[in-house]
């Protein structure tokens, strides 16, 4: 069934609404699992696989560069497959000594070391992983440029920016003829909402921005599967989803237990569901590491939330708002 598509920014770059996390891969998902589902990924007519460098270096017994070899490694198995996809991936978060940041001789490093990984000869979306105030803005955009010139990004986004710093850069892309980051990757979900909120959203809406939020279920905290302490003890995202568990976490929950229940639909298809609701967003970023995760999230694209329903969403989740 043909999925509709959206621009990201003023890229020409066409996606579906569904961005697949691609953290997983190599990680929580072997080589074999991960091959199924991206294979799934793209035969039910989704195309943006999102990853970094980085991932999954944060993982024990992991260096980084596992996810982007694992995707690599599946553009290897088929003809074709670069060309149904649009690749995103990031640069900037510490990879091992003096392997970090934004400078113009790091990225032009990285950026090679990201092509081998993924075995392909361009990335069409090149994510800032986060902003570096060490580096001048011009010299990072001015290496991003170079890359777009010689064909190995076609477009570049950003992730964990401010919106003061996002809009400078902005503003010196423009100064210095440089290419404008078309996207924003923030944290963003039905109980991370301050930091996106506000002046942040404002300013991806003034400027034409894809919008394409990460953690979109709070790392599996708006599934249900975490509702004690004692969940997930002893794992990665089990001492994460800890900090939700608080009596607004619980009312976010009791909603969508409602509808839930009502609808005959699952806690994650509503965050997501929720999460398209909203106007600034283009697509969310979320993670499967089994066919039955991945036929959710990708069947929460056609549910619509009626009006009562996001409202009784908006009041559990609402809290006091973080803005600039």
């Amino acid at each position: 069934m043909p999925v509709d598509q959206v621009e990201i920014g003023a890229s020409g770059l066409k996606i579906a609404p569904l961005v697949f996390g691609g953290n997983v891969l190599g990680w929580t998902a072997d080589e074999k699992t991960s091959f199924a589902i991206l294979d799934a990924f793209v035969d039910r007519g989704f195309n943006a696989i999102d990853t970094a460098d980085v991932y999954s270096r944060f993982a024990p017994g992991l260096e980084g560069g596992e996810s982007e070899t694992v995707i690599g490694n599946w553009l290897a198995q088929g003809a074709g497959r670069r060309e149904r996809i649009v690749l995103c991936t990031k640069v900037g978060l510490e990879m091992g000594p003096d392997q970090k940041g934004l400078s113009a001789a790091y990225i032009a490093r990285a950026v090679e070391a990201s092509l081998r990984r993924l075995r392909t000869d361009r990335i069409d979306l090149y994510i800032t992983h986060r902003d570096d105030p060490t580096v001048p803005l011009e010299e990072t955009l001015g290496a991003y440029q170079r890359l777009v010139e010689a064909g190995k990004v076609r477009a570049i986004g950003a992730s964990n920016y401010s919106a003061d710093r996002l809009a400078e850069a902005l503003a010196a892309s423009d100064r210095i003829g440089a290419p404008r980051y078309q996207s924003l990757q923030p944290l963003y979900n039905l109980y991370d909402r301050g930091e996106y909120e506000g002046a942040l959203e404002d300013l991806c809406v003034k400027n034409g921005l894809s919008v394409f939020p990460y953690f979109a279920l709070a790392s599996g905290f708006l599934t249900g599967k975490y509702r004690d302490p004692k969940d997930g003890e002893g794992t990665v995202r089990g001492s994460i989803t800890k900090r939700y568990l608080d009596a607004r976490g619980f009312r976010i929950l009791a909603a969508m237990d409602a509808i839930s229940a009502d609808r005959g639909v699952s806690l994650a298809q509503i965050a997501l569901a929720w999460m398209l609701a909203r106007p600034s967003v283009t697509a969310p970023i979320a993670s499967a590491t089994s066919l039955g995760q991945l036929d959710q999230l990708l069947s929460a694209v056609a549910l619509r939330l009626t009006p009562e329903e996001l409202a009784s969403l908006d009041t559990a989740s609402a809290r006091e708002l973080v803005v600039g």
